[in-house]
């Protein structure tokens, strides 16, 4: 092609470029910097402000696109002309130069290279330092005579000024510079871009528009200025460029990863069961970018077949391995995800058969759904299914509130995007959870039956409902409900229970309604929800307030506990003094006996006595009827005292409190007190028996003088022995009495009245109770005081034997000597132990006077003898129990050694001793 009026043409690469800055320009303006969809990989991986000359370029371009005919037109008959001067100053014998020659075709290709190219240098405009640089470079090859005819015709350049003379120097002198250094580096070929761009020129027709030809020389367009056939040609070239690297559509693969995203494989990306997920064979041939993002996208395919297949798994085994509520409601909530997710499938899908839209119908463009598209749209769904995918992975082995712990703690995020969708999905899966606590809390009924719930029950009976029936499951508390508040509600459906079955009351019901009301809730199905954290305490101590208030109505009024509380204090802790000491005078024969001899209807009918007898009779015949004679297993040799006690019945509801192990305790308390009060009544018994008026009479008088002494002695060393006796149990048994039950019975008053539900009500009685065992030494830290002091009973029953022996002697010593007689039933007991043989063979009351003086010496001097026995036993085993008193823990234990030594004389005792 040549010719004056050859139109000039820019390559296909310029065209693709123009097209992607004027994208880039909108795309700045409107998306402020955002990555723009649709450039290639580099270009979108990073977008910044293109360079100076690049800007340089387009704007050249532009410019001369937007120029008018005419104007264009002209700038190539100035450029021709340009080129034909200079070609034919080549030497004195040049002739013009042909326009339509290879040379002037080439030289004019050169030129608009210049006239096309930034040639604007990096340093600091300076035409005398350019032109210094141009003398030195030529005088550095040896072209000393050039650098002098440069400066000298530098001189009169540079002195030229005013009209006709240029006024860019430096412009000039950088633009020879340039062109020197590019024909020397690139002699031998014109369109070499060591420097310059490589801008082919082809000669072309002008006609009243410019055309598009579909002539190729290589590779190089011919294109017109018509705006519409401009866009045709740049989106054509950008789509050849992509399929020369690829052998596959986009569009087919953008039609196996909506496949590959519903699980399905497709005709290129297949599922690989060695690497677990969704490739692209490498034996398709695409791009290694392509192949990335398909790659990227797959990965929501293999979350896909993971969250479906933990749907799936769930369901088939339902109800064989009880996936329970829980896991059904959060089943449901991932189907109800997935079926959001199928719809924005379908969409993509839809769209993936649409073209992208052109200004001209006629057009041809691919498909408007790209893989970088796609990558924007799946963005949100990638993000949710991993949520769903680790999801499943650790709510796989869990159930209840354990997997609604665990999918709590996920929705702990800080992205509120994560955030509300795990939100989402608790609100679906704690539904049946918290409906498990509104049916605990308001009706008492725990709906369990796959054991989620984090309180659990158990079949007991009546008497152990409150302790044993209901327990809580720590492994099944969620995090979102605090230990304290679980406790509540565990207790607030206990009361209801205890009222129902233990109480048959059915008052909680109006309780129940009535809290329900006052935090303006509702007794209804699905009344609360996940996040309503506020809304679930407050029906929670509303509830737990009014219910446990009820209860305790029914425990005071209804089955008067603390009536039968007082009953135990005044009957089994020997309170009832009355009835205690003539339960004790009518019952010491009998008790007496061997206990295998001794009937228990026989002892009913005695404490029955006592009751009639003493101010017992006007107490509640319920709380009587309760009072029952007690016969313990016994051996062989025990006596009645070993085994008789007496017990109370607390019956339902009562028993929740006083259960067996409780009664036990109240057994233990019994025994001791009721051996303290036998011990009391032998030493009244042993004070009856040594009174002057029955052991005194003239019958020592006419005794020998050695004989009446040691009586004299003998009485005094029993009446000795007696007073450290009583001084010792009457002490201990008003501490008992005063410090101990008193006391620990103001302090349980005091904690039923401050009581708020039954837990508090059974925590006030164990105080109670272990009070009383710690302070009276039945305690576990008072088993060697509690030893001695049971060691010390014995051995003062064992004196109380002697003190009946010596009255016994005397007696017979008056009968003997006939100055005195005995009463009749003094006469009788006599008689009686002699039917029993207790009295020696050969007495000496049948002996004369001779041998009764000898017989009186030596049963006296034998009693003497016994007596100091048992004082230096007793005195040692005191000593014992005193010293034991100080290094007790309990306060009140170390007041008692007080009570004893309250003189010091056992204290200065032991200093003399040591």
């Amino acid at each position: 092609m040549s010719g004056p009026n050859m139109e000039y043409v820019f390559p296909k690469r310029w065209k693709i470029r123009e097209n992607r800055f004027q994208y880039f320009r909108a795309h700045v303006k409107s998306k402020k910097g955002k990555r723009p969809y649709g450039l290639s990989p580099l270009q979108n991986s990073t977008v910044a402000e293109p360079t100076p000359r690049f800007l340089l370029l387009f704007t050249f371009y532009i410019y001369c696109r937007e120029m008018e005919e005419d104007d264009q037109q002209k700038l190539m008959d100035l450029v021709k002309e340009l080129v034909v001067r200079l070609l034919s100053q080549k030497g004195p014998n040049s002739v013009p130069q042909d326009p339509g020659s290879p040379q002037f075709h080439a030289s004019l290709r050169y030129a608009l290279r210049i006239l096309s190219s930034h040639l604007a240098p990096s340093a600091a405009a300076d035409a005398d330092a350019i032109a210094e640089s141009i003398k030195r470079h030529l005088s550095n090859h040896g072209k000393s005579s050039y650098a002098l005819a440069f400066a000298d015709l530098y001189t009169k350049f540079a002195s030229k000024t005013g009209p006709g003379s240029v006024n860019n120097k430096f412009g000039v002198l950088h633009l020879l510079k340039i062109i020197s250094e590019d024909r020397i580096s690139a002699w031998n070929e014109v369109n070499s871009p060591s420097l310059l761009p490589n801008l082919e020129c082809l000669d072309a027709e002008v006609g009243d528009r410019w055309r598009v030809s579909h002539e190729r020389d290589n590779g190089v367009s011919l294109v017109s200025k018509d705006a519409e056939s401009f866009r045709k040609v740049a989106f054509k070239e950008y789509a050849d460029l992509a399929k020369e690297e690829s052998e596959v559509s986009e569009e087919l693969l953008v039609r196996d990863v909506l496949y590959a995203c519903q699980g399905i494989d497709g005709k290129y990306v297949k599922f690989g069961t060695i690497v677990d997920g969704y490739i692209l064979p490498d034996m398709v041939r695409v791009p290694r970018a392509t192949r990335t993002i398909v790659r990227k996208l797959c990965e929501l395919g293999w979350l896909f077949r993971k969250v479906k297949g933990y749907i799936s798994e769930s369901m088939d085994r339902f109800p064989a391995e009880d996936v329970g509520t829980v896991g059904q409601a959060l089943c449901a909530a991932l189907q109800d995800e997935l079926s959001e997710y199928y719809k924005l499938l379908a969409i993509l899908e839809a769209q993936s058969m649409n073209r992208i839209p052109l200004v001209s119908e006629s057009a041809n463009s691919g498909n408007y759904l790209t893989l970088r598209r796609l990558s924007v749209w799946l963005a949100e769904p990638l993000v949710k299914m991993r949520l769903m995918a680790v999801l499943v992975d650790k709510c796989h082995v869990l159930r209840g509130g354990a997997m609604a712990g665990t999918i709590h703690l996920m929705a702990q995020h800080g992205d509120p995007l994560i955030h509300e969708f795990m939100k989402r999905l608790l609100t679906r899966v704690c539904s049946p959870l918290f409906e498990m606590v509104r049916s605990w809390v308001l009706e008492g009924e725990l709906e369990d039956i796959f054991a989620e719930f984090f309180i659990l029950g158990q079949q007991v009976k009546a008497e152990s409902l409150w302790r044993e029936g209901y327990r809580l499951h720590t492994g099944m508390l969620p995090p979102f409900i605090s230990n304290s508040l679980a406790l509540k509600i565990l207790r607030t459906g206990k009361s209801i229970n205890f009222l129902r079955v233990c109480c048959e009351d059915r008052g909680w019901a109006e309780a129940a309604m009535e809290a329900a009301s006052a935090v303006g809730t509702t007794t209804r199905r699905g009344s609360l929800g996940y996040g309503e954290k506020e809304s679930l305490e407050s029906l929670v101590d509303e509830a737990a307030k009014r219910i446990d208030r009820h209860l305790l109505n029914v425990m005071y009024n209804r089955y008067k506990f603390k009536e039968h509380c007082l009953a135990i204090k005044r009957y089994l802790l020997l309170g009832q003094g009355d009835f205690v000491q003539y339960l004790m005078d009518i019952i010491w024969p009998e008790l007496s006996e061997p206990a295998n001899t001794i009937g228990s209807f026989k002892l009913a009918g005695l404490l029955e006595s006592a009751i009639r007898s003493s101010n017992a009779q006007y107490d509640e015949q319920d709380v009587l009827n309760r009072l029952r004679v007690k016969m313990m297993p016994h051996s062989t040799g025990d006596r009645g005292w070993d085994v008789f006690s007496l017990e109370y019945d607390p019956r339902v509801p009562l028993d929740t409190i006083f259960t067996e192990s409780v009664m036990a305790k109240y057994l233990r308390i019994f025994n001791f007190l009721w051996k303290l009060r036998r011990v009391e009544h032998a030493l009244i018994g042993a004070w009856k028996t040594m009174k002057p008026n029955c052991i005194t009479s003239q019958a020592f008088l006419k005794l020998q003088q050695d004989v009446k002494m040691q009586l004299l002695s003998t009485l005094r060393r029993c009446q000795v022995l007696w007073n450290e006796m009583n001084h010792f149990v009457t002490n201990l048994q008003d501490y008992i009495m005063l410090e101990v039950l008193e006391v620990s019975w103001l302090n349980f008053s005091l904690e039923m009245e401050a009581a708020k539900d039954l837990d508090d009500l059974l925590m006030a009685h164990e105080k109670y109770l272990s009070s009383i065992l710690e302070k009276s030494l039945l305690g576990e830290r008072s088993q060697s005081l509690h030893k001695s002091l049971f060691i010390l009973f014995d051995l003062i029953l064992r004196f109380r034997s002697h003190a009946d022996r010596l009255y016994e002697g005397i007696l017979e010593l008056q009968t003997r000597t006939g100055e005195s007689s005995l009463a009749s039933k003094d006469k009788n007991k006599l008689q009686r132990h002699k039917n029993d043989g207790t009295l020696e063979n050969g007495s000496w009351t049948t002996e004369g006077r001779k041998g009764l003086t000898h017989r009186a010496s030596e049963f006296l001097r034998n009693m003497k003898r016994d007596l100091d026995s048992i004082a230096k036993e007793y005195t040692s085993l005191l000593e014992g129990f005193l010293s034991q008193l100080p290094v007790q823990q309990h306060i009140d234990l170390k007041f008692l050694m007080f009570r004893l030594d309250f003189t010091e004389f056992y204290s200065r005792l032991s200093l003399k001793k040591t």
